[in-house]
């Protein structure tokens, strides 16, 4: 009798230890879902974000798959700042979007951010800024503006119990490159909103909307995105998936609902 109150003793001891060590990792996931959340926090990561986008192109018949390769790395610089450093390096493929060029395959044009952040919240809100830059690294003709581009950027966040809220903007001008290319001057906007659970599953609504003051067009996709934090063997990842609507968009560029899907490595430091 004494040996097996022992044993259901030590299976309770164990059940609970279990649940306990299982909430604290729920828990670590949920509070890496939410730094996942803020643009510029203080977490090395690396995203790897496809998209699909079709009806492109004066036909309309035209369809784009983009990896976007965008790792997150933060430096301290001081006891009161961080330098975070955001790297957008597409991978394209895309079939008839201009006519009788076919398709085409390759990297696109690398946008490089760098945000000068304070470590601690400025009246609750989190804020980055500094400058953005265009690197015309583009494989083909098509895939590139070939122009070299610079100009500020800068995001404001606040974080309120599960609830993530702010934006990020840009402004790129170009300054080189090829003089027969039209020259470069784009502003994005990516205001957002995310709700994080106990679960570490986030559900995000944004948009990325981009205006282009030299053909007077705006593109607005307006995204919906459920992310899940999950730990495989040591790897810590975040999955993702999601459709975008182009509420707005050229003539000749995307609409209807796109899809996204996406995998990210998590670092925490």
């Amino acid at each position: 009798m004494r040996t097996h109150i022992m044993t259901v003793s030590l299976c309770a001891a164990s059940t609970i230890l279990f649940a306990e060590a299982t909430s604290a990792a729920e828990q670590s996931n949920a509070d890496l879902a939410k730094q996942l959340a803020n643009p510029i926090a203080s977490l090395i990561s690396v995203p790897f974000q496809l998209n699909y986008d079709q009806h492109i192109g004066p036909k309309d018949d035209g369809d784009r798959w983009t990896l976007n390769i965008q790792p997150v790395v933060p430096f301290d610089l001081n006891d009161d700042w961080n330098l975070i450093s955001r790297t957008i390096l597409p991978l394209v493929s895309q079939d008839d979007i201009y006519p009788g060029a076919g398709s085409q395959s390759g990297t696109g044009d690398i946008v490089q951010s760098l945000f000068f952040s304070p470590k601690a919240p400025v009246n609750d809100w989190i804020l980055g800024a500094g400058p953005v830059f265009l690197l015309p690294t583009g494989s083909d003709d098509l895939l590139t503006a070939d122009k070299w581009g610079a100009g500020p950027t800068g995001v404001a966040l606040k974080q309120s119990g599960p609830w993530t809220y702010g934006a990020l903007v840009n402004h790129i001008w170009s300054f080189a490159g090829d003089d027969d290319r039209q020259d470069v001057s784009t502003t994005f906007l990516q205001p957002f909103m995310s709700y994080t659970t106990p679960a570490a599953v986030t559900y995000t609504l944004q948009t990325e909307s981009t205006y282009d003051w030299k053909n007077e067009q705006w593109t607005v996709p307006v995204a919906g995105i459920v992310s899940k934090v999950m730990t495989i063997g040591s790897q810590i990842i975040s999955v993702q998936g999601g459709l975008r609507y182009y509420a707005d968009s050229p003539d000749s560029g995307p609409d209807d609902f796109a899809l996204r899907l996406g995998l990210t490595l998590l670092f925490p430091r």
